[in-house]
């Protein structure tokens, strides 16, 4: 049988790009609200405005399709870190400047985001959810390691392990700062407090690595 993407006209290959996209949507909002057991193809449908078959169709079943939605929030964080990666972290930039607007860019636009938000919360979810394939979850570490070895390269900074040392980088920062945000569920966090633990986390990473 001759598969559908061959034969399908520009117009209809458009229409199917758009429920697929709209059945993602649904869905990742169902997951993060009502979780995935609790969360049924049928209320997938109704919420992208398509008939059951044609989720079935795109996604084969409700495991494949919470994949998919994982996959998806995490090409999105993915494509931040990458952002924030190639603009901030650039060469000559003075290191300290750099790293803090790394991080401060991160903290400030990435972790408030709601694709962060939902990211976390899907991720999170325990049996039968399934879980991000390991390889997916790492990519935007392996970003971030991948430019720590060229400043290493370059005399910025001494590193000779850069899993560890993003390691290290993550926890002083980005996990102390998603801490604060967590233990304050009222929102009350301000910009100054965050860029006050980055700040010093920066300056206590660059105190080990250079």
């Amino acid at each position: 049988m001759t598969p559908r993407s061959t034969w399908q006209t520009p117009g209809r290959r458009r229409q199917a790009e758009t429920k697929r996209a709209a059945i993602l949507v649904a869905a990742e909002e169902l997951f993060v609200s009502s979780g995935y057991e609790l969360t049924s193809v049928d209320a997938i449908a109704a919420r992208a405005a398509v008939s059951k078959r044609t989720v079935y169709d795109h996604f084969g079943d409700k495991e494949s399709l919470f994949r998919s939605v994982l996959v998806r929030v995490n090409d999105a964080l993915v494509a931040a870190v990458r952002a924030a990666t190639e603009q901030e972290l650039t060469d000559g930039r003075d290191l300290r400047e750099a790293l803090l607007a790394f991080a401060q860019r991160l903290t400030t636009e990435t972790i408030p985001s709601s694709t962060y938000g939902a990211f976390r919360r899907l991720n999170a979810r325990t049996s039968p959810a399934p879980r991000l394939p390991t390889a997916g979850s790492e990519e935007a570490r392996r970003i971030l390691e991948e430019r720590f070895a060229q400043l290493a390269a370059q005399g910025e900074l001494e590193v000779h392990d850069p899993r560890r040392a993003v390691q290290h980088f993550v926890a002083l920062t980005l996990r102390l700062a998603v801490d604060a945000i967590d233990q304050d569920p009222a929102g009350t966090v301000s910009r100054s407090e965050l860029q006050e633990i980055i700040t010093d986390g920066v300056d206590v990473f660059l105190r080990a690595y250079r």
